[in-house]
């Protein structure tokens, strides 16, 4: 946080008049403002609408935002004004023309504006006089102070017995890592209260805490291992290439030069084993894998998409290194290069910030994304720089349909030896791989009702009664293949 306050103490030296700090832990944002005043020397004045100013007296009554706006224009001493949860009178135009006034005066002054919001709003007019900046998630440094300040006083007197050493603690931190503070003050809390033995088997506590509470954002969820590549069926050149890349986050591979990759494009047929691949990554590289929803993303209140995006950004940095999947991306960043500007702009932000992030990112985050069409997806997007490759998956060739069906009946405890494979992968010619998948599921609950075990016939059946999707949407399938013929590689 040392960093963070010295920026502060920049931007106040520097006369910039008004700073938008974006969080929700306005303990944390106060304390950050509080260091950065006492190193410039400057009084601070807290500002709610509940209480006005609430410590001091010399403002009067000010709970009215135009009031206490008047209030800070007309003082004439050196001062810092933390104004919180502001962003509401952002939209009122009387308080965007007082603002506008008193941008101009504050240059002039030794006076700052803080606003603390857990959303961004900037109104037309005040992009250039308002400084929005991100509060970072707490630095393992952080985490491990608010660890301790819990832990010490509980063994000074004896209620706890666990004795972290360094190592552990390092492990315990790390399995943090993305937390707020609020939400790493209780999750520690929780961990001591559950076992005042902590030790290293508690480490499976910390993560499945931290998976609750990142999915409480409603936009990032976090995996854990449930598939490996033996789930992955066919998809060769695709395997090799992600083989290859599998020690590329560590310090050996910056010894020798390379950078960190930064992701991967899987287009292809619905059903054909983007998403499962992207699972299976995961437990190849030994690194978490966080889904982001990007439908989720786009929030009916003003302000609010942009914030999930830079949200989801900084937790993913704070998480890293790890896997970025997003799933469908099309639904989201569709239509972005055609001009459609009816959600006010909106989409072009979030996608903006994105692309972006891709292009400079710094953190060792490998995105992953996966899209079924690629019809409207933006030129920005497909286009070199923003991820290192853009794969085709196409339906399955005979091969790997044999090899699909196969593990779907060993996963559910069939002998591949004791079907007729080679005339099962000639009937299932353009048939997807969750389609094969689907086959023997439907064959299994046929056998099951009729209380035998499922064989050639069963499966048969379901191939029949079957519509492909490569029939069904015949052309589209064509043009997609013509189009990644150029453009992509191919996976098998």
């Amino acid at each position: 946080m040392k960093e963070f306050v010295d920026e502060m103490n920049l931007y106040i030296r520097s006369r910039y008049p008004i700073i938008y700090l974006v969080t929700a832990e306005e303990n944390r944002a106060e304390r950050i403002i509080q260091q950065a005043a006492e190193e410039t020397r400057k009084p601070c004045y807290y500002w709610t609408v509940t209480e006005g100013f609430y410590n001091t007296s010399q403002f009067g009554d000010s709970t009215d935002p135009y009031t206490a706006l008047q209030n800070i224009m007309h003082h004439t001493e050196p001062g810092i004004f933390i104004l919180k949860d502001f962003h509401p009178y952002l939209e009122e135009k009387k308080i965007v023309r007082k603002l506008r006034d008193i941008l101009i005066h504050l240059k002039k002054s030794f006076k700052t504006i803080f606003i603390i919001a857990p959303v961004l709003e900037l109104p037309p007019g005040l992009e250039t006089g308002i400084t929005p900046v991100d509060i970072p998630l707490p630095s393992t440094v952080e985490l491990k102070k608010i660890l301790l300040d819990i832990i010490q006083p509980l063994q000074e007197t004896g209620k706890i017995t666990a004795n972290l050493d360094e190592q552990l603690l390092e492990k315990v931190i790390n399995a943090s890592r993305g937390l707020s503070e609020i939400e790493a003050q209780n999750l520690f809390a929780k961990l001591i209260v559950s076992n005042k033995d902590f030790d290293e088997d508690d480490l499976p506590f910390v993560v499945s805490e931290k998976k609750k509470i990142i999915r409480k954002s409603g936009i990032l969820d976090y995996y854990g291992f449930i598939e490996n590549m033996g789930s992955v069926g066919g998809l060769a050149k695709l395997k090799e290439w992600l083989h290859q890349r599998g020690m590329a986050f560590s310090q050996k591979a910056r010894d020798f030069g390379l950078p960190e990759p930064k992701g991967v494009l899987l287009l292809g047929v619905q059903g054909c084993g983007k998403s499962l691949a992207a699972k299976a990554t995961a437990t190849l590289w030994n690194l978490p894998l966080l889904k982001l929803d990007v439908g989720k993303i786009f929030d009916s209140y003003i302000g609010s998409s942009e914030k999930n995006m830079r949200d989801a950004i900084r937790v993913a940095e704070s998480l890293s290194p790890n896997i970025l999947w997003l799933d469908e991306i099309e639904k989201a960043f569709s239509g972005m290069g055609s001009g459609h500007n009816a959600d006010s702009g909106t989409s072009t932000r979030v996608f903006g910030t994105f692309l972006t992030w891709m292009q400079e990112k710094t953190s060792p985050v490998f995105v992953i994304a996966t899209a079924n069409n690629i019809e409207n997806l933006p030129p920005e997007l497909l286009r070199k720089g923003r991820f290192d490759e853009i794969f085709f998956i196409d339906l399955p060739r005979p091969d790997e349909r044999e090899i699909i069906l196969e593990i779907h009946l060993k996963k559910r405890n069939r002998d591949p030896a004791n079907f007729d494979m080679p005339m099962l992968v000639e009937k299932t010619e353009g048939f997807s791989g969750a389609e094969l998948e689907q086959l023997v599921i439907s064959g299994l609950y046929k056998a099951f009702a009729e209380e035998r075990d499922l064989n050639d016939d069963d499966i048969v059946v379901e191939i029949e009664e079957t519509v492909p999707l490569s029939v069904t949407y015949k052309e589209y399938i064509g043009s997609l293949r013509k189009w990644a013929s150029t453009r992509a590689r191919q996976a098998s």
